[in-house]
C-alpha cells in the first residue's frame, strides 16, 4: 500500500493561469532502436511562447475531474481522457495524498503537430499540483512518472531548452540563440505510431555531440543544424505538410518539420510582415523562450 508523502506545505485552494508552451525540434535523428521497440533519439527541444493555459482548484473529496474550456484558436475539443488527468492520476497515487483537484484547460497548442502540447500539459499539471496539494515527490520519482506518461513529458519538467537523447530521458540542458520563427500547422495532422514504424524511416543516424552543435555559433547555422529524420516519412503520409514546406519556401524561409509533425517552422532572419495562412491552416510568429514558466517550482 502507498504510504501517503506528509504535507510539505499546507494545501492551497486554487492555482491559475498555469502556462503550458510548445516545443520545436531544431533537429530530430533516430540513431538506433531498442529490443523493446523504443526509437533512441538525439535532438535539441527548444520552448517556444505559443502555450496552453491550465487552472487547478483544489477538491477534498479525493475525485480528479477535468474541464474543456476551448480556445480562441479553434483547437479541436479534449478527448474524454487525456495526458492531464492520466498525471493527476498518476502524481495521486504516487503520493497517497486523499486530495483531488478539477482542472480546467485552455487548448491554443495544435494537436497532432510534433509540438508536444498534451506531454507540456502533462508536466504542468504535475508541478502545479504539487503546490495545490503541499507536497514534493523525490525529483527522479517526478520524472519516473513524466516518463511512464510520454517520452517528451520529463522534457518540459527540465526548466529550458535541452539536448534531449535516449528515448528522451536523457537531458543536457543547453543555451540557445534568441530568435523568431514562423510555424505553420496545416490542417491535416500525423500519427507518430504510423510514422515509427514506417519500415522506410531511417534509424541509422550517426551520433551527433553538443559540442559539434554549439561550435556553429551563429544563428543561420544553429538553427540548420542536422534534419528531422521523421520528415521524409511523414511527407509521404501528409501531402499537406509538403504544401506547408513549399509555402514557407515561397516566403524565402527554409522550413523544417518539428517531431512527428505536422506542424513545420522556419527560422526568421530578419523582421518581415507575415503572410495570411492558406485556407485553415495555423500559423504563427513565436520567439523562443528564455526558460520554462515554471522553471523552479
Amino acid at each position: 500500500m502507498t504510504q501517503p508523502i506528509p504535507p510539505s506545505s499546507p494545501p492551497l485552494k486554487a492555482i491559475y493561469d498555469v502556462a503550458a508552451p510548445a516545443k520545436l525540434n531544431l533537429f530530430l535523428h533516430i540513431t538506433g532502436r531498442r529490443a523493446d521497440g523504443y526509437h533512441l533519439i538525439q535532438s535539441v527541444f527548444m520552448l517556444i511562447d505559443w502555450c496552453d493555459t491550465l487552472h487547478f482548484e483544489l477538491r477534498t473529496d479525493g475525485q480528479i475531474s477535468r474541464s474543456d474550456l476551448g480556445s480562441s484558436d479553434g483547437a479541436e475539443p479534449l478527448p474524454a481522457e487525456d495526458l492531464t488527468l492520466r498525471a493527476a492520476r498518476a502524481l495521486q497515487k504516487a503520493c497517497g495524498t486523499p486530495l483531488g483537484v478539477h482542472i480546467s484547460l485552455e487548448k491554443r497548442i495544435p494537436a497532432q503537430a510534433g509540438m508536444g502540447g498534451g506531454s507540456s500539459d502533462a508536466a504542468s499539471c504535475l508541478l502545479a499540483l504539487q503546490r495545490l496539494w503541499g507536497i514534493t515527490l523525490p525529483r527522479s520519482e517526478l520524472l519516473a512518472i513524466a516518463l511512464s506518461l510520454g517520452a517528451d513529458v520529463p522534457f518540459f519538467l527540465s526548466g529550458g531548452h535541452a539536448w534531449v537523447e535516449g528515448v528522451g530521458e536523457r537531458m543536457t540542458p543547453i543555451d540557445v540563440p534568441a530568435a523568431e520563427f514562423l510555424v505553420v500547422k496545416p490542417a491535416a495532422g500525423l500519427s507518430t505510431q504510423s510514422i515509427f514504424s514506417a519500415p522506410s524511416l531511417k534509424r541509422d543516424s550517426e551520433t551527433a555531440t553538443i559540442e559539434g552543435f554549439t561550435a556553429n555559433s551563429n544563428y543561420g547555422l544553429i538553427f540548420g543544424f542536422g534534419r528531422n529524420d521523421l520528415q521524409p516519412v511523414a511527407q509521404d503520409l501528409c501531402p499537406q505538410l509538403g504544401q506547408s514546406l513549399d509555402w514557407l519556401a515561397a516566403q524565402k524561409l527554409e522550413g523544417r518539420m518539428t517531431g512527428s509533425g505536422s506542424a513545420v517552422f522556419a527560422y526568421l532572419p530578419h523582421r518581415m510582415e507575415i503572410p495570411s495562412a492558406p485556407g485553415d491552416w495555423k500559423i504563427r510568429k513565436c520567439s523562443n523562450l528564455e526558460a520554462h514558466p515554471l522553471a523552479g517550482w
